[in-house]
């Protein structure tokens, strides 16, 4: 049996977009998203809340952030906090480049881990997506792949937790994902979000978060061909325009959340 897992009270989440959030809107702060850390950080405020002891969360993801911005500044603010829980989820915006350096990412990524777990806490890490089924990305698999099992090697190597999201299937259904087809939508943190405390040892019996949506009725073709165009037009086309320009979604933008603050349930519940 496995020993019960320890009471957080320090929990501080950095990474890209997938960390901060898009694109699972907040039902309390307009044009500011809730996703899978904040609800995470809601699981482990509650079960703090119900043995008496205090809990503070941090996230300072950015949207369209590289690894080495996570692992650089983003780390070195996380630590300043003294975290007990560190989630570090980055890489996702290098394998989408042809030209990655998947080796050097790795090293990157571990010398992360290593930091950090040197100073007791414990590393939260996920795996990456499989984007077989997603149109803008699934080129990428391959690289998607070696990430993973490079994970999947740093974490066995530095007794880190990782959260398996390559093989949650229920996330290949496209009602998993927002209307950007890049990020997830709230259902789709919503799993993720039980994938993680699962992980953590927080969640026992069934892992009913993993069993597919039912089918979804078929889209007719000219629906299906609206559908395409309109998001060819409102959000492939800006992200090739940035990636063109060197530019990125998250240049001018701050962490929304950059202290170690109380954090409340209620902030991340909505349907």
């Amino acid at each position: 049996m496995n020993p019960a897992p320890r009471h957080w009270e320090r929990f501080v989440a950095i990474g890209d977009s997938f960390t901060e959030g898009m694109v699972d809107p907040s039902p309390t702060r307009t044009d500011e998203y809730v996703g899978w850390a904040d609800r995470l950080a809601a699981c482990l405020a509650d079960r703090n809340a119900s043995a008496g002891k205090d809990f503070g969360y941090a996230n300072l993801a950015i949207r369209g952030k590289l690894l080495a911005d996570v692992t650089g500044r983003q780390l070195q603010g996380a630590l300043e906090l003294q975290p007990d829980l560190i989630s570090i989820v980055a890489g996702g915006n290098d394998c989408l480049r042809p030209k990655a350096d998947l080796d050097a990412l790795a090293d990157e990524l571990e010398g992360a881990v290593a930091t950090a777990r040197a100073t007791g806490a414990d590393v939260l890490l996920c795996s990456s997506f499989d984007p077989s089924a997603a149109p803008l990305v699934r080129k990428a698999r391959p690289r998607a792949a070696i990430h993973s099992a490079n994970v999947w090697a740093i974490g066995q190597r530095h007794g880190a937790y990782v959260v398996d999201l390559w093989t949650l299937r229920s996330l290949r259904d496209p009602r998993m994902w927002g209307i950007d087809r890049l990020h997830l939508s709230t259902q789709g943190h919503q799993r993720v979000a039980a994938q993680a405390a699962w992980t953590l040892g927080l969640r026992e019996g069934d892992r009913d978060w993993a069993v597919p949506l039912p089918p979804a009725p078929p889209l007719g073709r000219l629906e299906a061909a609206r559908g395409h165009a309109t998001w060819a037009r409102e959000y492939l086309a800006p992200w090739l325009q940035r990636r063109l320009q060197g530019r990125s979604s998250g240049d001018g933008r701050s962490a929304k959340r950059p202290q170690l603050q109380p954090f409340s349930p209620e902030e991340a519940v909505h349907d």
